[in-house]
């Protein structure tokens, strides 16, 4: 039987954030996708970059995991430049846009994600934790090309969450999932961040945020208009709601009065 993750004690103050972006740029054309952006994430913090679309969310992660090259700033994670390898070795990724190769079997895939991780295919911890998915562990003996969208997603989820990793970056994660998927995937996120591992996702659902982050920063053509704690922001603009200090802070008080 696969021996439950020990609980980590919180880094101590010294510790190197587990995301740290200074000066962060990246134009397309005459498109400022990314205006300077600085943001330090604390290791084992859970944190929630939220933004409109076309923001710069997904321009920020692909920057920060070397998907592309930035015009100008850098990235460090657990203090290591990323664009080196093994400052990614720690991490865990789930992309926007999904799409594992179509003619591969659910469980071909997680097997050939836990190679390319560096870690052991176990058939049955891997049952376990489809299961903990709300996914039917038959759906992993179906090739992918046969899976809905859910599915699907909960099959990239299975790959990310059976790695035992430090840093789990998620780029929209609950994307097509049912409610009572969204409640097991949450209830994964928590206790992961329980054990002191690093959360960093976005999500245009600001109550999944407000419930899961001690922190967010606001993302807003390509600058950060706010980072703080969830109920900061709503102090600040005088909302109960999240989405609607959301709204005031993208849009101005009188945008999101007459939303």
């Amino acid at each position: 039987m696969h021996a439950a993750l020990p609980d980590r004690l919180p880094p101590g103050p010294q510790a190197s954030p587990a995301l740290l972006a200074q000066g962060l740029a990246k134009r397309y054309g005459a498109r400022r996708a990314l205006d300077g952006v600085d943001l330090r994430i604390p290791a084992g913090a859970a944190f929630g970059l939220v933004g409109a679309n076309g923001a710069g969310k997904t321009t920020f992660i692909k920057c920060a995991l070397d998907h592309c090259a930035p015009d100008a700033g850098s990235v460090a994670l657990f203090g290591a430049p990323s664009r080196e390898p093994a400052a990614r070795a720690r991490l865990a990724y789930l992309p926007e846009r999904f799409s594992p190769p179509h003619y591969l079997r659910g469980a071909e895939f997680l097997e050939m994600a836990a190679g390319l991780a560096g870690a052991r295919f176990e058939r049955a911890r891997t049952e376990r934790v489809a299961t903990e998915l709300e996914l039917d562990p038959a759906a992993l003996d179906r090739p992918v090309r046969e899976l809905s969208k859910g599915m699907t997603q909960k099959l990239g989820l299975a790959a990310c969450f059976l790695p035992e990793k430090d840093f789990y970056l998620l780029d929209e994660p609950m994307s097509g999932l049912d409610p009572a998927s969204r409640i097991a995937v949450k209830a994964i996120l928590s206790r992961l961040n329980r054990e002191g591992r690093t959360l960093f996702f976005t999500s245009h659902v600001l109550a999944d945020v407000d419930e899961l982050c001690s922190a967010i920063a606001v993302l807003d053509g390509g600058r950060i208009r706010f980072h703080g704690a969830p109920r900061e922001l709503c102090a600040r603009h005088g909302e109960a709601s999240l989405e609607r200090a959301f709204l005031k802070c993208v849009r101005g008080e009188a945008a999101a009065a007459g939303g």
